[in-house]
Order: C-alpha cells, then sequence, then structure tokens
C-alpha cells in the first residue's frame, strides 16, 4: 500500500508543477517577448530486487519555447522588436548580464534606458544612460541616438552606445525566476553582429491561449486521477486487513 501511495504522490507534486507552469504561461499571454515555459518529467526508479517495478515522477522546468511571437506595430519608437532570434541584453537585479526579448523601453527617472520588467539595457559600455530632457530613437542596427529637445533641428543626433543583442545558439541557457534568460554555470553570450531590430513594433508572447487552456484540462485531469489512487490504495490495505483478520 505505501509503495502505490508514495509513487501516486510523487505523480500529484509533478502535476501541481505543471499546474503552476501552465498558469504562469497564462498569465503571461499579454506579456511582450514571453517565452513559453515547458517542463520535463523524469520517472526516477528506485534501486533494489523488489522496488525496480517502483517509478516515482520528478517534474521540473527545464527551459522555455524559443518560437517567436507574433509583431505589433505601435508607433511608439521606444517599442523595440529584435528580429531573427538574438536577445536583448539587460543588467539583471544582482548586476550581472541577463537576456530577455521583451521590448518594451522607457527612460527611468534615473535616466537608464529600461524595458517593461524594469531591467536596464546594456550597450557594448555598460548600462545605457541617456542625457536628461533628450529624444530617444534607435536605429535598426540597434544604435541608439538622443537629441536634446528644443536644440537645433539641422543637428544630428548624438549617438549614446549600441544595444548588446547576443546569439543564445550553441549556448546552454536557462530561464530563472524573474523571467531573464542566463547562461548556464555562468559567462555571457557572444554578440550576434548580423541581429537587427524595428523600431515602433513589440513582439508579443508566444504563448497561444487557446493552447494553455487545453494543457489546463488535462494536468487537472491527470491530477483527479493520480488522487484516485490514493483512495485505491486505502481500498487495498482495508482488503488485506480484512483478510487477516478472517485467516486468524
Amino acid at each position: 500500500m505505501d509503495r502505490l501511495i508514495w509513487t501516486a504522490v510523487s505523480g500529484m507534486n509533478a502535476s501541481m508543477a505543471r499546474e503552476r507552469m501552465i498558469a504562469n504561461n497564462m498569465a503571461n499571454t499579454q506579456t511582450p517577448g514571453f517565452r513559453a515555459e515547458v517542463m520535463a518529467n523524469t520517472p526516477m526508479t528506485l534501486d533494489g530486487q523488489s522496488l525496480e517495478v517502483r517509478s516515482m515522477a520528478d517534474a521540473s522546468v527545464y527551459g522555455a519555447q524559443m518560437d517567436a511571437g507574433t509583431f505589433v506595430g505601435t508607433g511608439r519608437g521606444l517599442d523595440i522588436a529584435v528580429q531573427g532570434e538574438a536577445l536583448l541584453t539587460v543588467q539583471a537585479a544582482d548586476g550581472e548580464e541577463a537576456y530577455t526579448r521583451r521590448g518594451d523601453l522607457s527612460v527611468s527617472p534615473t535616466g537608464l534606458l529600461v524595458n517593461g520588467d524594469g531591467y536596464a539595457l546594456v550597450g557594448e559600455n555598460g548600462p545605457i544612460s541617456v542625457p536628461p530632457g533628450s529624444d530617444v530613437t534607435i536605429t535598426p542596427e540597434g544604435v541608439v541616438l538622443a537629441k536634446a529637445q528644443g536644440g537645433d533641428p539641422a543637428a544630428p543626433p548624438q549617438q549614446i552606445d549600441k544595444l548588446k543583442l547576443v546569439s543564445w545558439r550553441g549556448s546552454a541557457i536557462a530561464k530563472g525566476l524573474d523571467g531573464q534568460f542566463r547562461v548556464v554555470g555562468g559567462g555571457v553570450l557572444p554578440q550576434d553582429q548580423s541581429a537587427a531590430v524595428l523600431s515602433g513594433t513589440l513582439e508579443g508572447s508566444n504563448v497561444k491561449p487557446a493552447d494553455v487552456l487545453v494543457q489546463m484540462v488535462e494536468a487537472q485531469r491527470l491530477y483527479d486521477m493520480r488522487t484516485k489512487l490514493i483512495a485505491t490504495a486505502k481500498e487495498l490495505d482495508e482488503g488485506g486487513a480484512s483478510l487477516m483478520r478472517m485467516s486468524s
């Protein structure tokens, strides 16, 4: 009885982890640049002559679907969408480099160029700082230009920095709890010199609402099935106890 219960409980824990992942994907269907999380379910067979038939379930989020989302024109100059597979570089809360596709940019009160998650965009010279009172534009090559408001209309804008666009192909990356990608084991990704951006455009989430609704229903049904296994284990235990009382 205990073997069946522990196997069922491990499966229930895996189902709950999957439901949390699906709920997070569902909550981010409208988040710009969001990448749907994916989960790995690993059977864990116990060693031993009498235990090898038992297989516990272990589930964890191991990555994300890197398919592109839909590009939507916004007409806002600080909204950018990265073409191809490159990632934007941001400065995470711990000061290290992290990577994202979220391109709804703005200038913070301290003058930093930040995205919708509040992380500072990193350029070739570090976090990008914009002079106060400047109109900011971004070229297709990722060059950040600033022009003083009310200045000479004929004066060319000043180049501030260039967005650090990186390639993740060939590198192991993982998605953290903050939604940003990082190199597994530490390190930084190489720059993608051919990457380009579209200004006035945002990339939407690659989560498909209909798909996540179906996944949620499937996960809930699987959880219910595993719950019923515990009730079955109880009935088997009670039946075995009754047989023992009869024989005694």
